[in-house]
């Protein structure tokens, strides 16, 4: 069993293993603000009266288990008070859930949610390419299934890999809507009966989005309704530590099969962008300081404007002075100036942008050791 100490004497995580049992008593068991974040697929509570039919007469493989039946919106309101409460004890300060639902449950787990004191983040809208379709014809196709991301409280400060998910994204900024199929063909887990594994198995392409915008390497993530496993397998492919919690044998059995075949990705393939804000602060004035760029030397903008460096670490061009966004806004008379964007300077009759040299201070300050 692999597991990591919480704390001198204390217990200790059941860490990269499918647990038998009811959610509930299970993460009651596991140590408090123990899990950096949970991804929840809880049951939906379908309340399907009767078999469903295609148009050729054969049956829908709908949701008809057991553990999706509850006698009424009360019970299913008080087991989804029970299993989040037992989710907010074990999660860090700094955690956070995801819970994916449809519309016959996520707008009472999203009030359950606020009720139990988590902070909801988004909404994320995941829209199917190829929904199933509506075979009565009676209501719209449900194409959709809405996601709540939520931390453990208002304060808290949680994971969230911007720069991760617009590179996910061609570069530009990760919307609240995703358009991503359901699974099908090889990545639909089967039986030894050649049936669907489990009725709502999700696809390894949400749970990717989900984990790299908001876990890091090595970080905890728990599934309190693990099913055939998904969490997990893209959690070990990507480096995060997981635990699931599963009551039905033949579920477990199809996810341990499933993990046993992922392998990790390697430690450089398992680097994302890191958001600018995160970065360390690199004043002008220690490239100067370093001699990266010399007193006198002349910067130049993209429009040819110049500005000579100073040995404080200031610009001078003519009657502007002053930080190199300062006199960058003077130039261009702008109201503010990103000088880091603006400036060049040359090297062997090449124009290169001071940016780079920032950089270079930032990749040593991260290679070096703690």
């Amino acid at each position: 069993m692999n597991v990591i100490p919480m704390k001198k004497g204390g217990p200790k995580l059941p860490l990269n293993r499918i647990l038998d049992g009811d959610c509930v008593e299970v993460m009651n068991s596991l140590p408090e603000n123990s899990i950096d974040l949970i991804f929840a697929d809880p049951p939906y509570n379908l309340q399907l009266k009767s078999d469903l039919h295609r148009p050729n007469n054969s049956k829908v493989d709908a949701v008809d288990d057991d553990w999706d039946q509850f006698s009424s919106f009360a019970a299913y309101d008080q087991f989804t008070r029970e299993w989040l409460a037992a989710a907010r004890r074990i999660l860090k300060p700094d955690g956070a859930i995801w819970v994916i639902g449809s519309y016959h449950n996520i707008f009472r787990v999203g009030a359950s949610l606020q009720d139990a004191g988590f902070w909801i983040l988004n909404d994320v809208v995941w829209r199917k390419t190829n929904p199933m379709p509506n075979f009565r014809g009676k209501r719209l196709t449900n194409a959709h299934e809405t996601m709540i991301w939520a931390s453990k409280s208002e304060g808290s400060k949680y994971t969230f890999n911007y720069e991760a998910l617009k590179s996910l994204n061609e570069g530009t900024q990760m919307r609240s809507d995703w358009v991503l199929p359901i699974c099908t063909g090889h990545e639909r887990l089967k039986n030894e009966q050649g049936e669907k594994a489990h009725p709502t198995q999700k696809p390894e392409s949400l749970l990717h989005r989900v984990l790299v915008g908001s876990t890091n390497p090595g970080d905890v993530v728990l599934d309190p309704f693990f099913g055939s496993g998904t969490t997990g397998a893209v959690a070990k492919a990507l480096g995060r530590d997981f635990i699931g919690i599963e009551r039905e044998e033949e579920y477990r059995k199809v996810a341990e099969k499933r993990l046993k075949a992922i392998r990790k990705y390697d430690t450089d393939a398992l680097k994302t962008a890191v958001s600018k804000r995160s970065e360390p602060r690199v004043p002008f004035g220690q490239l100067v300081e370093r001699g990266m760029l010399r007193p006198g030397e002349v910067l130049t903008s993209p429009r040819g404007k110049t500005a000579k460096v100073r040995a404080d670490g200031t610009l001078v061009s003519g009657d502007a002075a002053g930080s190199i966004h300062q006199v960058g806004a003077a130039l261009e008379k702008a109201p503010s100036c990103n000088g880091w964007a603006y400036w060049n300077f040359k090297r062997d009759g090449k124009v290169i942008s001071i940016d780079l040299l920032r950089q270079q201070i930032r990749a040593e300050m991260r290679d070096r050791p703690n």
